[in-house]
């Protein structure tokens, strides 16, 4: 026997232990609606991929992935030096920095040691707080629920008993109000600094890519090639509503072409010019930089760090490419190319220090400069469009993790889930891209502002990557420490170098993230308030009871869907609509979309479910598991889903109820000693213990118990169909129902809560909750516009939450 309560009041259930008496295999308990569940966990093994998929996933990620650090040789010298070449020797210390700046950035952090910290595949700030997640309980929102870990996915290990500061880290995750929320804040920070590049991004590289026609066509004016640059990024927004799988298969060969041509413009440059630029592999010369130009010096290392642009966008579109193929194509594509493109227009630089402002196109041969311009502009585009597609995909997830307002979110590609695109979001990026173009008109002011979004989002990877190495991977402290200095030390010094100049640039992501970042933080904390008022005002059980008991009841033909966001327990809005339309529909399901910090969820272990009360009322809890990749489907595959596996459910309740009668028959005095204990006369009623349970249909008792502690001989019986006929009848009956409930139509029930501050409430508390919130609320999307659900079918029920 076991306690087990709702939140609302605590009510006794007797939990039958019979398999340990008859020497039964024990079977898995979930259920989180009152309680939480057994808990278990599962490894996810991926297996080796062989070298010929390697190879074709190092070509593909070639155009995903390198678009960005590709182009940076564009502009990156102008941005340096933006005052020109004061000693010859400078060259050689910038290029320096450049070389050293690259290998250990790019290389170093993100290829070879961030890129190990991905969630199943993904990449991304965002991933890694949702790995964190996973292992701690972080987030802010209540929802958690033992189930969850059951997931293939999921992967949740335990830290060895020897490695106590990752059990002290996981105590201090989840303890600690103030770390939870300063992880929340770096992570929203991150997203919207990845949003703001997002606008940034394109703006530089096609800017600096137009700049190269003043060679060719010298009287064009600065507004003129503004102008013209406004016109490829209109253009560029525009053609994003196709997705990047329809143009994707150009991608690869494009910036490969751009590799070679850069690398070879490089070495052509070195032969010619200065092949004494190779001593800049000697450090030597950064401390001599440092030495010589001082203040000038440490500024103008805000140019430098766009050498190692676009490694935010490399991590987030991790998704679709193993690491071994990122490595193979990174360490013998993109590095040699880009390297041999630094050197070669230092070369160059070393006899015309007058054309730094112009470097890539002066130091390009005549006879390529036409080639070189369509490939620059084509890789500028590419490198825009992975980085958009970063801001696309970060939208996404972070409003799974219910801190951004609800948007409409296209899939573009059928085969690669993580292609999105966002109508409202792409109007306001090209917007923004435009006015930050026509704006500023020189990239060297745009670089200011890209700087410190490249910058930041490096610093809070580097935090939460150290996380990741105390609390999930448990390596070494020594090696934890030298990462978290070397690392954190170098990125502050380049953060400081950018804020020296804060007023001419690197103001407007900083802006742009603070606007986003009210909207997010406001967003989720009333969300959090709204969670936490359903939960502690969440309708008992015996209240479910008095309301389905009712006389005035009437049963409506069909299935009504109960959307709501709380989990554990049934809203408060339902009692509302009980009393002002008394009626249910013969089948009710209360159905919570909850997504979990992992990619993706199988369908097979989407839906859970418990069977609320009263058999003969067909009241269910059903709750939809989404990762933050998958997508919505519309209602009608949604509810075609669903109930096929709440057929499945009602089979394996009814399998277990069945068999658990039969295991009691031959063990009644067991059951009768916990009778007495519990103050009851009667035979404990099984059916109405596992109604209470909630299963997911993938995982039923009865094949969940088999899997996991072999044959069981009662359980094989009813696999192999030599189970009672009355008992098999009446199941189909069951399933035969709920389908036809389902043909006779579907109804949507939507909660519409208005939440307002209390009266009592603080100033800035009514300011955030009635007006910033009841703002974003109104101007966004509603929920049943996420899900693509026929106005005809919708029921929605106001009610009002004072938080």
């Amino acid at each position: 026997m076991a306690r087990e309560g709702d939140g609302a009041g605590m009510e006794e259930i007797i939990v039958v232990d019979v398999e340990r008496e008859l020497d039964v295999p024990p079977v898995q308990r979930q259920d989180s609606l009152y309680v939480d569940a057994t808990r278990a966990a599962r490894g996810n093994h991926h297996g080796q991929e062989s070298w010929a998929k390697t190879l074709r996933l190092a070509f593909q990620c070639v155009g995903i992935l390198y678009g960005d650090i590709g182009t940076s040789p564009l502009f990156v010298y102008s941005s340096t030096f933006r005052d020109g070449v004061g000693h010859p020797d400078d060259l050689l210390g910038a290029l320096s920095l450049i070389i050293y700046s690259f290998l250990l950035f790019t290389v170093i952090k993100y290829v070879y040691i961030a890129l190990r910290a991905n969630d199943d595949g993904d990449g991304g700030t965002f991933a890694l707080y949702t790995l964190i997640s996973r292992h701690a309980r972080v987030s802010l929102i209540p929802n958690q629920q033992a189930e969850d870990e059951l997931i293939a996915k999921y992967n949740r290990g335990k830290p060895p008993a020897t490695l106590r500061r990752a059990a002290w880290m996981k105590e201090l995750l989840e303890t600690n109000k103030t770390v939870k929320i300063s992880i929340f804040l770096l992570t929203i920070l991150a997203t919207a600094m990845v949003i703001s590049d997002a606008v940034l991004t394109p703006a530089i590289s096609v800017l600096s890519a137009v700049g190269g026609l003043r060679e060719k066509a010298p009287y064009l004016t600065t507004d003129e090639i503004v102008w013209i640059t406004v016109g490829i990024l209109v253009f560029l927004f525009a053609i994003q509503r196709f997705g990047t799988d329809k143009v994707g298969y150009l991608f690869a060969p494009i910036i490969l072409l751009w590799l070679v041509l850069i690398a070879g413009v490089g070495v052509y440059n070195l032969i010619k010019y200065d092949t004494g630029v190779l001593r800049a592999f000697n450090l030597k010369y950064i401390i001599d930089y440092f030495r010589r130009n001082k203040k000038k010096g440490w500024v103008s290392l805000g140019g430098i760090l766009l050498c190692f642009t676009g490694t935010e966008a490399l991590f987030s579109d991790l998704g679709y490419f193993s690491i071994r193929s990122i490595q193979l194509s990174f360490g013998f594509g993109l590095v040699p190319s880009v390297l041999l493109a630094y050197i070669g227009q230092a070369a160059y630089l070393r006899l015309h220090p007058e054309d730094v402002a112009n470097t890539f196109y002066r130091s390009t041969p005549s006879v390529l400069f036409w080639p070189t311009f369509i490939i620059a502009i084509a890789a500028s585009i590419i490198g825009s469009q992975a980085m958009i597609s970063c801001a696309f995909a970060t939208i996404s997830h972070s409003q799974t993790l219910g801190c951004f307002p609800r948007v409409k979110i296209l899939h573009t590609s059928r085969q690669y889930s993580g292609q999105l695109y966002i109508p409202e979001v792409n109007y306001l990026l090209c917007l923004g891209a435009c006015l930050v173009t026509i704006s500023f008109k020189t990239t060297e002011v745009i670089g200011e502002a890209h700087g410190i979004c490249v910058v930041l989002v490096m610093i809070i990877t580097t935090l939460l990557l150290t996380i990741v190495m105390l609390l999930v991977w448990k390596i070494s402290i020594w090696c934890i420490v030298l990462f978290f200095i070397v690392f954190m030390s170098s990125e502050s010094i380049y953060l400081s170098a950018i804020l020296c100049r804060f007023a001419h640039g690197a103001y407007v992501p900083v802006a742009m993230s603070a606007v986003l970042m009210v909207v997010m933080i406001v967003w989720h904390y009333v969300h959090v308030k709204r969670y936490n008022f359903e939960l502690e005002n969440s309708v008992p059980r015996d209240k479910v009871k008095e309301l389905l008991g009712r006389r005035d009841i009437k049963r409506v033909p069909g299935i009504g869907l109960f959307y709501s966001e709380l989990v554990q327990g049934i809203p408060p809005v339902f009692p509302h609509l009980i009393d002002k339309i008394p009626s249910i529909h013969s089948v009710l399901i209360f159905v919570s979309i909850k997504h979990l910090p992992i990619p993706s969820v199988d369908i097979s272990e989407r839906f859970l479910f418990r069977q609320v009360d009263r058999e003969d009322y067909k009241v269910f809890q059903c709750v939809a598991r989404y990762g933050y990749r998958d997508a919505f489907e519309e209602g009608k595959d949604f509810v075609a889903g669903l109930v096929e596996r709440l057929q499945y459910y009602i089979r394996d309740v009814n399998l277990y109820s069945v068999d658990c009668e039969a295991m009691m028959m031959k063990s009644s005095s067991y059951c009768s000693s916990h009778v007495e204990s519990f103050g009851s006369h009667e035979k404990p009623s099984v059916r109405a213990v596992y109604a209470e349970e909630m299963i997911t249909p993938a995982e039923s008792f009865s094949e969940h118990a088999m899997h996991a502690s072999g044959k069981s001989k009662h359980f094989s019986q009813f696999q192999e169909g030599k189970m009672n006929i009355e008992d098999m009848m009446k199941i189909q009956q069951e399933q035969q129902f709920i389908l036809g409930e389902m043909n006779k139509g579907v109804v949507y029930i939507f909660g519409e809560s208005e939440v307002v501050a209390r009266p009592h409430s603080s100033f800035l508390k009514k300011v955030v909750v009635n007006y910033l919130y009841s703002f974003l609320r109104k101007n966004f999307r509603n929920g049943e516009k996420m899900m693509s659900i026929p106005r005809s079918q919708i029921l929605k029920v106001g009610i009002s939450y004072e938080i």
